[in-house]
């Protein structure tokens, strides 16, 4: 006869109070921390941390554990102590770029105890007297220095995490290209412990040497005319991006954009990507976004890839041929199919991967192209329009409109 499992047994085998305390730790070491991390700390039989984190605190009764490697098997490895008094260190707020989100997710909230300390943007933020709800946050620690790109707008504040002592020229060296040269940046090294430096510098004149892998940036852009700037509006122009012109022009880009209308955190498609154009407006409307263009040619893959660290869409994953590409892959919640719908089996494969609810977008500009339009809306509803966009070109001496294809497309909703 099979056990019955009570709801009293469940609760009965979890701990009666947090097991698991996750200790924020600044420069300052033990020196820093309240009576109650140093309890915590004290009573813990087991330490985890990484080798600075152990330096930091020195000596403690527990057993000291630096972090395994790789970093992954460390979740594992703290599950296993569940029920000992086990502390885990942090850099300042766990939850800020820190641990906390990967403890949270595979342990319950009340059997963790959590004592943070300020966070390094909240340091940052003090010594250069600028309001945290004012400013751009990134974290580069561990990611490619183009986050910063978006945030790159005239007379932002922007607050970034470097990843080691090479990032700040980097991003000096970054900025300087995009034509923001006379940019502020302001280097903060072992913010709020005893070595804390500050520096401050113009972009193209950087020439700080000897920086300490931990620092965080301060950066006030300041941007001209002619600085690289990205416009906030859908639709970039053409040159924005690297392409063999096989690419969806800015103002149909800008309609169909409008016609797939992203939201945040949702994945997008982008069938027959070309040049990436749409999936990299797509990431940039909300940083959750992602999207995954699937391009056959290697070369215009290679050129997707540039496109998306030049112009801010580092969410967008590059993959081969579509349909074959679809197997297995996360449901979209939207699919543009910019490319290839004549295909045989294209659009059945995209149609059944989508998400109900969500919407598919397609452009054609040839009679085959328009022809599968039309048996597709019959079939499936939705709506066509067709648009038609000219533009001003010298006709000899003189000036005169030059019609553009025009790009018949449709929208439709899966139910």
């Amino acid at each position: 006869m099979a056990a019955v499992l009570r709801e009293s047994d469940v609760l009965s085998s979890r701990p009666a109070e947090p097991w698991l305390s996750l200790v924020g730790l600044g420069e300052d070491g033990s020196a820093g921390l309240s009576r109650e991390a140093l309890t915590v700390l004290n009573e813990a039989e087991i330490v985890f941390g990484g080798d600075r984190h152990i330096a930091l605190v020195g000596k403690v009764p527990g057993e000291l554990r630096p972090w395994p490697q790789p970093f992954r098997n460390a979740l594992p490895q703290i599950l296993k102590e569940r029920g000992r008094k086990v502390c885990v260190l942090a850099t300042s707020d766990p939850f800020h770029y820190g641990i906390g989100n990967s403890l949270s997710r595979a342990i319950p909230a009340e059997e963790m105890r959590i004592i943070p300390q300020l966070s390094s943007f909240s340091m940052a933020c003090a010594r250069m007297r600028w309001p945290q709800e004012e400013c751009a946050l990134v974290s580069l620690h561990g990611r490619t220095l183009y986050r910063i790109v978006p945030h790159l707008q005239p007379e932002a504040r922007i607050l970034a995490l470097s990843w080691d002592e090479t990032t700040p020229r980097a991003v000096a060296e970054l900025m300087t290209a995009r034509g923001m040269g006379a940019s502020r940046i302001v280097v903060m090294e072992s913010l709020g412990g005893p070595q804390e430096r500050i520096r401050e510098t113009r972009a193209d004149a950087f020439a700080l040497d000897n920086v300490v892998p931990l620092n965080l940036i301060a950066i006030e852009v300041a941007a001209t005319h002619d600085s690289r700037i990205l416009p906030l509006a859908p639709g970039l122009d053409e040159e924005w991006f690297a392409h063999d012109g096989q690419i969806t022009k800015s103002e149909i880009r800008a309609i169909t954009l409008s016609a797939l209308a992203p939201r945040g955190g949702e994945l997008l498609w982008d069938v027959g990507a070309g040049s990436g154009s749409v999936a990299v407006e797509w990431c940039q409307r909300h940083v959750r976004n992602r999207a995954v263009a699937f391009e056959a040619k290697p070369e215009r893959a290679e050129r997707i890839k540039r496109n998306k660290l030049e112009l801010g869409g580092l969410s967008v994953e590059v993959v081969g041929e579509a349909p074959a590409g679809f197997v297995g892959r996360e449901a979209p919640d939207a699919v543009f199919i910019g490319g290839g719908l004549t295909e045989e089996g294209l659009f059945d494969a995209a149609w059944a991967a989508l998400k109900p609810g969500g919407r598919l977008v397609a452009n054609v500009v040839t009679i085959e192209g328009e022809a599968k339009l039309a048996a597709l809306h019959a079939e499936h509803g939705g709506s066509l329009r067709r648009i038609s966009i000219d533009r001003l070109a010298p006709v000899g001496g003189k000036h005169g409109w030059r019609p553009a294809m025009p790009v018949t497309q449709w929208r439709v909703e899966k139910p």
